[in-house]
């Protein structure tokens, strides 16, 4: 018979950046910023608390978004606890593409998984990375919120997720400028067209090749291998101050993207230093590191 451990379980988990330019729904990055949560198994009831960023706005009960990912793996463990306290502390900023959702969707997971006694035996992290992806709709956020680092995943035609690390030079790290008004992935993704030319897709596959190889050990390369002719260019109804400050960044020589759906800015560089000082106005900056680590224990 299945138990539940005792007392409460924490993990931290990371903010993701997807895409990174030309991969799309391919490529994501982990990126040193964390939300904390805390759940624990009770008597009965369901209590859930939010500090930080989505205090007073995400919803409280089941379709809290971690709640959800919880009741999945525990769906998938074949188990029902009695009752669940879940305290979020929040750092990732929600829709701006950093991978917020993710990171409750994983995290969730991961809390439900360590709350069963035995559960690692019994869901492994790929098992984990299917439910996450069914929650999420695809990998490319999810894979470096659970594996850490940078990562080129997708999914096989039977629907199975795979994700495959790559290095990363120890010299790239990232500014992020992240806009105070969010744009929804929805929104976002509803703006991208059913085809595009040939040529614009076979430039961005070339693209995509060559960033993982900047990523790994040629950051000279990161202007050319960052252009995206596939999805934020048709972005830009949703986001026009994102698309003009990637344009007047990479005018300067500056490798920037948009962030997964948007609307964050991102830089790839060895030094932020001066390229935080381009953040605009109401805009918030910040230096980040890669994050090398899965979901962690605080």
């Amino acid at each position: 018979m299945t138990s539940f451990v005792q007392g409460p379980v924490r993990t931290s988990v990371a903010a993701t950046s997807a895409n990174l330019g030309p991969g799309f729904d391919s490529l994501g990055l982990a990126l040193g910023l964390r939300d904390r949560l805390e759940a624990e198994v009770v008597p009965d009831g369901l209590a859930v608390t939010v500090e930080g960023v989505g205090q007073g706005e995400v919803p409280l009960g089941e379709e809290h978004l971690v709640v959800r990912a919880m009741r999945a793996a525990f769906a998938r463990l074949a188990v029902e606890p009695p009752g669940l306290r879940l305290h979020c502390r929040n750092v990732i900023p929600h829709a701006r593409g950093l991978g917020s959702s993710s990171a409750a969707i994983v995290g969730g997971l991961w809390l439900a998984r360590d709350l069963v006694a035995g559960g690692r035996l019994l869901l492994d992290d790929d098992a984990l990375l299917d439910l996450a992806t069914g929650l999420e709709g695809h990998p490319d956020n999810v894979a470096p919120a659970l594996f850490g680092g940078f990562v080129i995943s997708g999914q096989d035609e039977d629907g199975a997720s795979y994700a495959v690390a790559s290095d990363v030079d120890p010299r790239i790290g990232a500014a992020v400028f992240v806009p105070p008004e969010p744009v929804s992935t929805e929104a976002a993704r509803g703006l991208l067209p059913d085809a595009v030319p040939h040529a614009d897709a076979a430039a961005n596959a070339g693209r995509t090749a060559l960033l993982v190889a900047a990523l790994a050990g040629r950051p000279d390369q990161l202007l050319r291998a960052t252009r995206d002719l596939l999805h934020q260019p048709y972005r830009r109804p949703a986001m026009p101050a994102s698309l003009d400050l990637v344009e007047q960044l990479r005018g300067d020589g500056h490798p920037a993207i948009v962030s997964g759906a948007g609307p964050t800015v991102l830089v790839f560089t060895d030094t932020t230093d001066g390229v935080l000082d381009r953040c605009p106005v109401g805009w918030t900056a910040h230096r980040l590191g890669v994050d090398t680590h899965g979901p962690l224990p605080w």
